[in-house]
């Protein structure tokens, strides 16, 4: 089921309009896409709010309640106040059933714990990518991409190339030619032995001793001022 965001037409615009619909607990956003007009929204900011910590509410199709109309809507940006946890602005996009829409959607990776390379070698899992991007039509687009970690050895990884996506939908790197790395377990670097640990391993007789070296013509002449003085 459809994330439902609820949104009234802003009529008022510009930066002193919505410094004013902020203070009342609202916030300004606009609507755009499907070769339609743009339209200057505003919505609650409690409700936006606790949308935003959703996952699903930043990789899902979104059904927009804006007047007496519901249209399909992504999430396309977002800005926050610099030090406040205020919502200043969202932006949201119409779609259309029949164009492909580009979308990030996170990765869940599953089955860590039994991993060869974490059970038997006792390595550590390196995600390398988060989220992916995906090329797809609106009613293909999934809240997430599934990666299997069970067979995963240490010292290799898992590529794009090896995820397996749902029907429908494709990688925008692998389109591009780059298969990319996406999780893998590198094999535990040796330690560097300490300095104590490489100065107690060279031999003694190995490190030069510094001596004083005497200045033979100045014992020279000492010797003879003293037989002048005979």
């Amino acid at each position: 089921m459809a994330i439902e965001v609820n949104a009234t037409p802003r009529a008022a615009q510009g930066k002193g309009a919505s410094r004013r619909l902020r203070h009342t607990g609202r916030v300004p956003g606009i609507l755009y896409g499907a070769g339609q007009p743009a339209e200057a929204i505003e919505l609650d900011h409690k409700d936006v709010a606790l949308k935003l910590k959703q996952e699903a509410f930043h990789a899902s199709i979104l059904s927009l309640n804006l007047g007496s109309q519901k249209q399909q809507v992504l999430l396309r940006d977002y800005q926050m106040h610099p030090w406040r946890l205020q919502v200043l602005h969202v932006d949201f996009q119409r779609v259309a059933k029949d164009q492909k829409i580009h979308m990030r959607v996170p990765l869940h990776f599953v089955n860590a714990e039994i991993a060869p390379g974490v059970k038997v070698g006792g390595g550590s899992v390196n995600h390398v990518m988060s989220e992916l991007d995906v090329v797809c039509l609106p009613d293909d687009l999934p809240e997430y991409v599934q990666v299997d970690l069970s067979n995963l050895q240490m010292g290799h990884s898992i590529r794009l190339s090896e995820l397996t996506l749902p029907t429908g939908v494709e990688s925008s790197q692998l389109r591009g030619g780059d298969d990319a790395v996406v999780v893998t377990i590198p094999v535990p670097r040796a330690e560097a032995p300490v300095e104590e640990e490489v100065a107690a391993a060279v031999p003694a007789a190995a490190v030069p001793v510094l001596t004083e070296k005497k200045d033979e013509k100045a014992d020279d002449k000492k010797e003879a001022k003293k037989e002048e003085k005979k």
